[in-house]
């Protein structure tokens, strides 16, 4: 019997792959960095081939390394930088321009155009999300406008649109499947996240051709195949869903109210709000969390797919982000890590806040207009107040979303779930335990992303039984518990709220 689950973790900057057992634990990974491209100001691109032959580099990598064979992998999961657009021919599988990358910029006059329209309260009913350039549906729009003859040929059906995972499954099942999952297909202002279907009334305003679409399945079932001569055999693709997606269920936040935050570049937490979409009023987005399909008994045909699980999320810019800015930039430190010893070496900031809105503030404000700042300064600040002011930054931050999750959900926090590099930094993690107020557990196994992937393909294939044993698996490796006084978190927290208010 297949022991193993390999989990493909397409990512911004690099490509991973990690073989897992049935105890969730990692036995053996791979990782290759791709050019980032910057053809203008404020635009991102990838090359799509870069995509394919660093994960298929990774992939084979990881195998190898953990000296099996395919015929001993159960199963593939795909967990994908999300909103990166890409469109190819349906009969080469070449794409037709680079990929627009989620952090490009490009379309940010189109959004505002549909908002001055008067749409944006329809997007926000239909798909949960806010119209900025940041999602799909306006980068497939551009390249439609854009690319020579590519409306004509997507109204003719020979061009295929995908997030990066749909274009992984097609690459790896040799243009057999062109599918996605609710996750992913929720982030590309296309989705009606209230049905579950493609919206015929947002593709028309978008003016995107249905035919460019992939079909949506859930996130844990048969997606197809891989070609035999990739791996040497074929491997079950079964488990999909967006990287923060995954994450979350890969820190087993199976109950609602339960919620994770990663902590990297910037910030992404998510709060499972259970099988009801609830559209944010405090700046949040709403997502699809996942759907999963069960066999429902002992016959391999018979299934039993669940309803869809919902997610608030909200996205913070810049994190770790402002303590690379000190690095490379300011140049008071020499090492990330030297932030928590700075941190630990005076008793506060003195007053000192860092509000790094370097490319505008993200939820729950959405203000693209803001700008950093560091205030408060006197006489007496040191390189070690402005780093400690950096890292309750993102702390401060995180508690901005957590007050807005818990109004819009009406799910008081009990406990965090945390992952990401800069959950390594125990300074930074018991300020987060202080300023919220409850527990902040860290998991013993760290690759949350690519676990949540393997446990959506393994429950497919019922490698794993069922989430109750993917939940027993869950282990904390540190738990911080809150140590500040109410009264001295309020007071910090209202010093942030006015720093805030200076840059927007």
């Amino acid at each position: 019997m297949p022991q193993y689950i390999l989990s493909l973790d397409q990512g911004t900057t690099s490509s991973r792959a990690i073989v897992f057992d049935h105890d969730g634990r990692v036995v053996s990974a791979a990782q290759q960095e791709f050019a980032q491209l910057y053809p203008r100001p404020g635009w991102v691109e990838h090359d799509p081939e870069a995509i394919w032959q660093s994960q298929l580099s990774v992939a084979r990598e990881a195998i190898q390394q953990a000296h099996v064979s395919a015929r001993d992998i159960a199963a593939i999961g795909v967990t994908n930088q999300r909103e990166t657009t890409i469109v190819w021919d349906r009969k080469t599988g070449k794409p037709i321009a680079n990929a627009i990358v989620w952090q490009c910029r490009r379309t940010a006059d189109m959004c505002e155009t549909l908002r001055a329209a008067g749409h944006e309260a329809l997007f926000l009913q239909q798909t949960g999300l806010v119209l900025d350039a940041y999602f799909s549906g306006t980068k497939i729009q551009w390249l439609l406008d854009h690319v020579p003859d590519a409306r004509a040929r997507a109204e003719a059906g020979e061009l295929a649109f995908g997030t990066v995972d749909t274009f992984l499954i097609w690459r790896l099942t040799g243009g057999k499947v062109h599918a996605t999952d609710p996750s992913n297909a929720s982030r590309t202002l296309m989705y009606n996240i209230q049905r579950g279907e493609w919206d015929d009334q947002l593709l028309s305003i978008l003016r995107i051709p249905r035919a460019l679409l992939p079909a949506v399945w859930p996130s844990s079932i048969h997606f197809g195949e891989t070609e035999p001569e990739l791996f040497g055999e074929p491997i079950p693709i079964c488990g999909v869903a967006g990287d923060q997606q995954a994450a979350t269920f890969g820190q087993a936040c199976f109950s609602e109210g339960l919620a994770k935050n990663t902590y990297g570049t910037g910030c992404f937490m998510l709060l499972n709000t259970g099988q009801k979409p609830i559209v944010s009023r405090n700046g949040l987005l709403t997502t699809i969390g996942w759907q999963l399909v069960f066999l429902s008994d002992q016959s391999p045909v018979s299934r039993l797919q669940t309803p869809i699980t919902y997610c608030l999320e909200g996205s913070v810019f810049i994190a770790g982000a402002a303590v690379q800015w000190l690095r490379d930039q300011l140049q008071v430190i020499a090492r990330a890590d030297e932030t928590a010893s700075l941190a630990e070496s005076v008793d506060d900031t003195g007053g000192v806040y860092f509000v790094p809105a370097f490319v505008g503030l993200g939820a729950p404000y959405w203000d693209q207009h803001a700008r950093g700042a560091i205030v408060g300064l006197t006489r007496g600040s040191n390189r070690a107040h402005i780093a400690r002011a950096a890292l309750e930054a993102i702390a401060y931050q995180s508690r901005d979303v957590l007050e807005a999750m818990q109004s819009d959900s009406g799910h008081p926090l009990k406990t965090l779930r945390v992952d990401g590099g800069a959950a390594a930094n125990d300074w930074l993690m018991q300020f987060q335990a202080d300023m919220l107020g409850v527990p902040v557990e860290r998991p013993a196994v760290i690759e949350t992303t690519a676990l949540g992937a393997a446990y959506l393909a393994g429950l497919a294939v019922q490698f794993w039984r069922d989430q109750d044993e993917i939940a027993a698996q869950w282990r904390a490796e540190k738990i911080f518990e809150p140590r500040m006084s109410a009264s001295k978190r309020e007071r910090l927290y209202a010093g942030w709220q006015q720093a805030v208010a200076r840059v927007r």
